[in-house]
């Protein structure tokens, strides 16, 4: 009896059917594919694992941003205090030092001012003397002559100085 090819194709069927089971491929497929399954879930969890380290990490850096952020604007308005404070200390001297040169310089005109005005009246007193004496010296002879000048001299240094 000759089966039709479609009987033998049944037949080879049944055959490795039944070699796998008997060599128990089919155990050994589905530890492969139970292997390959544990080892995608281990990858999964694992990226599971890393996404929220990568998160945490995420939101550490956030925090510490916000806080260098707010320490950076604390540091500048400190610097800006402390310029201003600088600023004004400088503008208080500064005036000091012109309000002290002022006084130096009112007070130096003022002596120069006493010193010129002596100079006058001494050069006036020099000049009376000598044309008193002069005067005198023509108009008025002998003893009379040198009492009247002696006192005039006297006089005008008095009247002067």
């Amino acid at each position: 009896m000759m089966l039709p090819p479609e009987g033998w194709v049944v037949v080879g069927f049944i055959c490795f059917w039944g070699l796998v089971a008997y060599l128990g491929l089919h155990r050994m497929v589905i530890a492969g594919i139970d292997g390959r399954q544990a080892r995608i879930k281990a990858e999964l969890d694992e990226a599971t694992r890393l996404r929220e380290e990568a998160q945490a990490l995420l939101a550490e850096f956030e925090r510490k941003g916000l806080a260098a952020e707010s320490t950076a604007e604390a540091i500048i308005a400190s610097a800006k205090t402390e310029a201003e404070r600088i600023a004004a200390e400088a503008k208080s001297r500064m005036e000091d030092f012109v309000a002290r040169r002022t006084k130096m310089a009112e007070a130096k005109i003022a002596q120069a001012e006493a010193q010129a005005l002596a100079e006058v009246r001494s050069a006036a007193a020099d000049a009376a003397v000598a044309a008193a004496e002069k005067i005198l010296s023509t108009a008025a002879k002998g003893k009379t002559a040198e009492d009247l000048l002696m006192r005039g001299i006297e006089d005008v240094k008095q009247k002067f100085n």
